[in-house]
């Protein structure tokens, strides 16, 4: 029993480990209890280690370091990996609008902590915990923590200072994104299965239900032409899938010409008809059919790395076989598939194959529930080694009085994203399944946040009564304001609504916004955004917090 005690009441390895566990699972659960429809998520975790560093609880220095901050590598290596295949991609259609907006809140931000504290004459520590909790950003506290704990004389102690700004701060953190979304509602008298349908649009490219139709071809100008030239001028309007030719059904080649008497089966929506009918000819709902003789059809899951944030033109599957994608089944939704429709890990396609190539075609999309489930442990400890390299190499920036650092938030970042995007180097796949990726990200985030919170606990309820309740105020302020303005300038600029909820909760990085914004509408759109403009969001609010110090020394 005396044993037991003692991993209470002495620092040791195991007891720091079984404090640190307590205060995990009690965060967790604080975190699922619904307050008004918002729960504080895995936020919850820095509270109860607030609360356990007031009661008194103690750890091992070396060990709530070292957790700490290893807590962080994963949790930013997981993001990382997981947005990288996409972040180029991203930029792709209004991806670099959305990102301008949400950098344009960031800096806001960053202006906005300059400001108060020259106004306020708050202490460095301070205004970068301000700052990073009221855009809740845990790396970005990391950064300053550790900009601060090496470049201030006493930073050790001042370091956790920051740690109770940034607690003070974060829960208006969290409501204020929410309640800009709620007056951004109110004043622009949103509808908001109006949003959903135009964001189905916007992403379908569909005006209404897919149908299965054939085009008997009419049009003379077409004749002698190829199905590659016709697949350019119905690009959006008409996805082909087979040409039936004195009544057998063939896969037809780039190179296939069209002849008189050909009909061509595929999916359109009803808007695009009258288009088609000018275009090749007379059109016909085809309804339910049976694909017989030499054609197949087979929905494919795909798994193949190499062709993942791919279009289907890069991909070239008509290009290298008598196949042709027709339909796109992602996250609930049915895309009508173009030569610019990007392909992502974990799509089902729908192919319309030859039978004797509907095989090859399956591999080469991959269709593995292997790839989608076995573990990759060797890149990732390859990539966080590279990242924790990158972020030690300091660099100058023009007018700071110090270089400044990646550090082992940014570092990580920069390298996942890098090997997210291409994918392997050499024989080494750097793709985390998604399950691993949300295990390790979920225990990382857990480890780091018990670790700030029982850090900064000791004196936190000091601090209050001694002032830091304005810090609250302080904050408050840094989140509404910039959310505020470019909300209302997105909207001005017809930015759809959801696509506006997943831009203020990435630009601030922050789940729970994201899950109440998920919460308005069953769609995509807000993760979507969130997604986009998370990369460079996150690189910013990580290199913005040290700068923010580096400029204040």
């Amino acid at each position: 029993m005396e044993d037991i005690l003692q991993l209470f009441t002495k620092e040791t390895t195991a007891g720091s480990l079984v404090i640190l566990a307590i205060i995990s699972i009690t965060g967790i659960l604080l975190g699922k209890i619904k307050i008004f429809n918002i729960k504080l998520g895995i936020a919850g975790v820095l509270f109860t280690g607030i609360i356990a560093g007031h009661l008194g609880a103690h750890v091992q220095h070396d060990v709530l370091h070292f957790i700490k901050e290893f807590g962080l590598i994963l949790f930013v290596y997981s993001i990382g990996i997981d947005i990288g295949p996409r972040f180029i991609a991203s930029f792709r259609n209004n991806g670099i609008t959305i990102n301008v907006l949400a950098s344009s809140i960031v800096l806001l931000g960053f202006l906005l902590a300059l400001s108060l504290k020259f106004i306020f004459n708050l202490d460095i520590e301070v205004i970068a915990g301000i700052l990073s909790g009221s855009v809740t950003n845990t790396p970005s506290l990391g950064a300053a923590q550790t900009v601060i704990s090496y470049q201030i004389p006493n930073g050790a102690e001042l370091a956790p200072v920051a740690g109770m700004a940034y607690a003070v701060a974060y829960p208006f953190g969290i409501l204020g994104i929410i309640l800009v979304m709620l007056l951004l509602k109110k004043m622009y008298r949103i509808s908001i299965p109006h949003e959903v349908e135009t964001y189905q649009k916007e992403l379908t490219g569909l005006n209404g239900a897919m149908h299965s139709i054939h085009v008997e071809v009419k049009n003379p100008l077409i004749l002698g032409k190829t199905i590659e030239f016709v697949r350019a001028s119905v690009d959006s309007e008409f996805v082909i899938s087979r040409l039936r030719r004195n009544g057998d059904f063939i896969i037809p080649s780039n190179n296939t010409t069209i002849e008189q008497g050909d009909i061509l089966y595929g999916v359109s929506t009803e808007d695009k008809y009258a288009a088609l009918e000018i275009k090749i000819g007379t059109v016909h709902k085809t309804g339910r059919i049976e694909i017989t003789g030499n054609l197949t059809m087979r929905h494919v899951l795909v798994t193949n790395r190499k062709i993942a944030g791919k279009t289907l033109q890069e991909i070239g599957i008509s290009e290298q076989y008598p196949a042709n994608i027709t339909r796109i089944f992602r996250a609930g939704n049915e895309i009508l598939p173009t030569s610019e429709t990007t392909v992502e890990f974990g799509d089902t396609v729908r192919v319309v194959a030859d039978r004797n190539s509907i095989d090859t075609v399956t591999k080469y999309l991959g269709n593995s529930q292997k790839s989608l489930s076995h573990p990759n442990l060797i890149p990732l400890f390859v990539g966080i080694c590279l990242g924790i390299i990158v972020g030690s190499i300091p660099f100058f920036i023009p007018g700071l009085p110090a270089p400044a650092k990646l550090g082992l938030a940014g570092g990580p970042l920069i390298i996942a994203l890098l090997l997210g995007h291409f994918g392997r180097i050499g024989s080494f796949d750097f793709y985390m399944t998604p399950g691993t990726n949300l295990f390790i990200r979920e225990l990382g985030i857990v480890l780091f946040l018990s670790c700030v919170g029982l850090g900064s606990g000791a004196h936190f309820w000091e601090s209050i009564l001694s002032g830091g309740y304005m810090w609250m105020l302080y904050g408050a302020i840094i989140t509404f304001v910039p959310i505020l303005i470019v909300g209302i300038i997105a909207r001005i600029m017809k930015i759809n609504y959801l696509t506006i909820c997943g831009v203020l909760a990435g630009s601030m990085t922050d789940p729970p916004a994201l899950e109440f914004a998920n919460s308005v509408a069953p769609v995509q759109a807000q993760s979507t955004a969130y997604a986009t403009v998370y990369p460079l969001t996150m690189f910013l609010r990580i290199l913005m917090a040290q700068i923010l110090v580096l400029v204040l020394l």
